[in-house]
């Protein structure tokens, strides 16, 4: 079904990139089927070599010739971008954010048209094609739309579909700032394993190779994490030692509390968004 659509991916940074490089190595979309824009010119050579896709610095150019246009630019930019290329959207075309922390609410503001419309919140992992991505719909997207985008991040990934548009902000709180929380726990076990005696390159990986492990049993056994838990400590033992410890130092109730902290953030944020969006109103000058 994708791979006959003509993909334009606006914006083609390390998100951007992942995009090509997750939807070409599948097999999901031809090469030739997808067009990348950027500001710089050795960005898109670069991209234009390792992948075989075509190049343009043109937005508009990009946003005429596709049936699928994926705006993979920095939010603060994301009211612009939509503002030069709104002459060529219409209902015929699907049209996919990645930008962070801008709500599907602030994009209808910008654009005075009605468009299928749909939000993706994916994740750093991308990189490595392990991104844990969740999608919403506007209002005028249709089921096959959902299937298509779900096909696309798919392609660098896992992902998930949210009925409730309302929720991203729960998911940028989670799997979005998710990699930074993890990133610090691994920094922490790594430092732990030094503090006794482990070498700096061997405790790094240990940490970083429990943590891929850990995961992949989770989602491979579907097993509850206290049940996987509960089979790794024993009576009296060193993990149910280490475990109370964490415990002890409130490690669950301050994730909880991270991640609350950060959904909040990210609603903040999106109000920002849409206020700073609808004010636009499609009135922003197009880029020189």
């Amino acid at each position: 079904m994708l791979n006959d659509k003509k993909i334009a991916i606006i914006g083609t940074g390390n998100m951007g990139e992942a995009l090509v490089s997750g939807l070409v190595g599948s097999g999901s979309s031809k090469p030739k089927n997808i067009i990348c824009t950027d500001v710089r010119r050795h960005k898109l050579d670069d991209i234009k070599s390792k992948y075989k896709v075509r190049t343009t610095t043109s937005n508009l150019k990009a946003v005429a010739e596709a049936d699928i246009i994926i705006y993979a630019v920095k939010p603060q930019i994301m009211a612009a971008t939509l503002t030069e290329t709104a002459a060529k959207l219409d209902m015929s075309k699907l049209v996919i954010s990645i930008a962070a922390g801008v709500p599907l609410a602030a994009m209808e503001s910008c654009i005075s048209k009605d468009l299928r419309l749909i939000r993706v919140m994916p994740n750093i992992a991308a990189f490595v094609k392990e991104a844990a991505s969740a999608i919403a719909a506007g209002a005028h997207a249709t089921k096959e739309d959902i299937s298509l985008a779900m096909e696309i991040f798919n392609s660098i990934g896992k992902c998930i579909f949210l009925k409730e548009n309302y929720l991203m902000d729960a998911v940028t709180g989670l799997s979005g700032s998710g990699p930074a929380y993890i990133f610090l726990i691994v920094d922490a076990l790594a430092d732990a394993g030094v503090k006794m005696g482990l070498a700096r390159q061997d405790s790094l990986f240990l940490a970083a190779q429990t943590v891929l492990g850990a995961a992949k049993l989770l989602i491979e056994t579907q097993e509850h994490p206290g049940q996987l838990k509960d089979k790794v400590t024993s009576p009296g033992g060193t993990a149910i030692s280490g475990l109370a410890t964490l415990e002890s130092g409130g490690l669950r109730t301050t994730l909880i509390n991270a991640v609350e902290a950060a959904t909040n953030r990210s609603k903040e944020l999106g109000d920002i968004m849409i206020k700073n969006f609808s004010e636009n109103n499609g009135s922003l000058k197009k880029p020189a």
